[in-house]
């Protein structure tokens, strides 16, 4: 928010708020949520190597 607020919309809409979200959601036990909020993070994210990792931590959901 230093610079301004359009600056600031890459940072949340980016794949890391729905990671960080899946990652909690796992660790409570709530799968449902999880898988929704990966499967966000992989159709977000454009790194070809971070990627993968996100789609390993869906397909462990089951």
């Amino acid at each position: 928010m230093a610079q301004r607020p359009a600056a600031a919309l890459p940072l949340v809409d980016s794949h890391l708020l729905p990671s960080v979200r899946g990652e909690l959601l796992i660790r409570l036990g709530r799968t449902d949520e999880a898988r929704t909020e990966l499967e966000h993070a992989v159709r977000l994210c454009g790194n070809e190597r971070e990627r993968p990792v996100l789609e390993r931590k869906l397909a462990d959901l089951g």
